[in-house]
């Protein structure tokens, strides 16, 4: 099987920074793509960031500019980091790899647990 552990989260005030990591572990052959997702209470899950191996990345409109994804394939880890971070990003961040091939062949969706960042003064 195959693992996302999420970390790095926590409580930073408006307009501070924290960076998020997030390692894969397990029976992996490879990862095309991993990304960050998040959930705020009372919304719905929404797409923040996402990169393939071959480092091409796209974020959501509301973090251009503000947040940086990249990834150490060696290490099968993905980090965010986030700057100038504002009370709206306050939500549950959760890695996702839509794509890992194991080394059974196999193709399977995985999602970490989850990790919280609060943005409040």
């Amino acid at each position: 099987q195959v693992q996302l552990v999420e970390s790095g989260g926590g409580l930073v005030q408006p307009g501070g920074s924290l960076r998020l990591s997030c390692a894969a572990s397990g029976s992996i052959f490879s990862i095309y793509a991993m990304g960050w997702y998040r959930q705020a209470p009372g919304k719905q899950r929404e797409l923040v960031a996402f990169i393939t191996s071959g480092g091409n990345a796209n974020y959501a409109d509301s973090v251009k500019g503000r947040f940086t994804i990249s990834r150490d394939n060696a290490k099968n880890t993905v980090y965010l980091q986030m700057n100038n971070l504002k009370a709206e990003d306050t939500a549950s961040y959760y890695c996702n790899a839509p794509g890992v091939v194991t080394t059974a062949r196999a193709t399977l969706a995985v999602w970490g647990q989850g990790t919280l960042v609060t943005v409040s003064s």
